[in-house]
């Protein structure tokens, strides 16, 4: 299992805008449909990497506990599904019917929108307030696979709740870990 950091993109940057296909819907969301009314959480996701598998359930907790205050999820898989063709749109769609995901799913075929991100990983986090600026990016937790810390999205709950209870988020932030990104031949 390699493992990859997160680039941490410099906090206050503006949300790059995108539209992209929901693979749940079938339907093209933007960020601005999707965003949320307190916040927003971005994340940089696949089918088929050990470390998101290991945090999933921990993510529709997430969105479940977060959601009623303003705070709304979008999920992006950006992996070349050539190479990687467990992580292609119809299998995103099993994925997030199967793991219970009340957030969309969304695939980013041209990895345009990973690239305005400046995402490396999988998982890979970003989380911005109302006004679409960066206020956190980051790790979920100190959990790995195999390494025994239970999940418990710790980070980003802590980022959460700062942000509604209109408190500093911490700059002191830990980069993710997780497996690179499929890049496309053409992208690397």
């Amino acid at each position: 299992m390699a493992q990859t950091p997160s680039n941490m993109l410099p906090l206050g940057t503006k949300a790059p805008d995108f539209k992209l296909l929901d693979t749940v819907t079938e339907q093209n969301v933007s960020l601005d449909e999707a965003k949320g009314l307190k916040g927003t959480v971005i994340m940089f996701i696949c089918n088929h990497c050990p470390f998101v598998k290991h945090i999933n359930a921990q993510l529709v907790r997430l969105a479940k506990d977060y959601k009623p205050k303003g705070i709304n999820f979008i999920a992006i898989s950006s992996n070349d599904v050539e190479n990687y063709p467990q992580d292609a749109p119809d299998k995103m769609k099993e994925t997030a019917k199967a793991e219970g995901y009340i957030f969309p799913y969304l695939y980013d075929a041209s990895q345009q929108v990973a690239k305005a991100y400046k995402a490396a990983c999988t998982p890979d986090f970003y989380m911005f307030d109302e006004k679409l600026k960066l206020i956190y990016r980051g790790q979920l937790d100190d959990s790995r696979p195999s390494n025994g810390v239970p999940v418990d999205g710790k980070d980003i709950r802590n980022a959460l709740n700062a942000l509604l209870n209109n408190q500093p988020v911490s700059p002191e932030q830990k980069p993710s870990i997780g497996c690179n990104i499929k890049w496309k031949p053409e992208n690397r």
